[in-house]
């Protein structure tokens, strides 16, 4: 496995230069600003991601103001409380895409989040304090209890939202498979701990963030 500073060499090069790269790159939002973000926001964050998922994004971005306003600004305990009289008019509702299975995600992340914020005081608490160096833990957990957050939806959902993270997109997997990490998309826990691992050690070669390194992965591909 390269040294990340090999594998920025590569993006440098491919990209026109070091300053190129770095133009590039954006940091995570730091602990303290997450922590403090209502747990409304994540609830709408989410949301974006599971109607944008195997959808025109632009339409659902497009569309997003109505679904602020149909889901009472994805209020946690309204949208937890959601009962079979409100789903059937938001089945109907022209403001949002009319999808049933996710409309109930909404219900069910609200419930998720509320079950976070009893355990941490708040949801926020819990995603902003989560160590980086065990992310995937987190995309474990958001697997297991969320609902259509499995995938990259919870990935770029965290990532949108500022959380440090890495998405395994397809530029990304493919440098992970040239170094030797992984021998497809990984999608097995042991392939996801090694993963992890490389991640780790990048972090600690560069003092980069997660969010960071993966730009830079998937540079040098791309």
């Amino acid at each position: 496995m390269r040294s990340f500073e090999e594998i920025y060499a590569i993006s440098a090069e491919r990209k026109g230069g070091s300053g190129a790269v770095e133009e590039q790159l954006s940091k995570p939002s730091a602990v303290t600003e997450l922590a403090k973000l209502p747990d409304h926001r994540w609830l709408s964050q989410f949301s974006k991601n599971v109607f944008s998922a195997g959808f025109n994004w632009k339409v659902i971005d497009n569309k997003w103001p109505g679904f602020e306003e149909a889901f009472f600004g994805f209020d946690i305990g309204k949208c937890a409380m959601m009962d079979d009289v409100w789903f059937d008019e938001l089945i109907q509702d022209t403001r949002i895409v009319r999808h049933g299975a996710k409309i109930q995600s909404v219900r069910d992340n609200a419930a998720m989040l509320q079950e976070l914020a009893t355990e941490h005081g708040s949801a926020a608490a819990c995603f902003a304090n989560w160590p980086p160096e065990d992310f995937i833990g987190l995309l474990e957990m958001l697997k297991k209890r969320g609902t259509r957050l499995g995938g990259n939806t919870g990935p770029y959902a965290l990532r949108f939202i500022g959380l440090d993270s890495f998405i395994l997109s397809r530029d990304v997997t493919a440098r992970l498979i040239a170094e030797g990490v992984i021998d497809k998309p990984a999608t097995s826990k042991g392939a996801m701990r090694n993963v992890q691992d490389a991640f780790n050690i990048w972090r600690a070669q560069s003092g980069r963030s997660l969010t960071e390194i993966s730009r830079v992965l998937a540079m040098s591909i791309g």
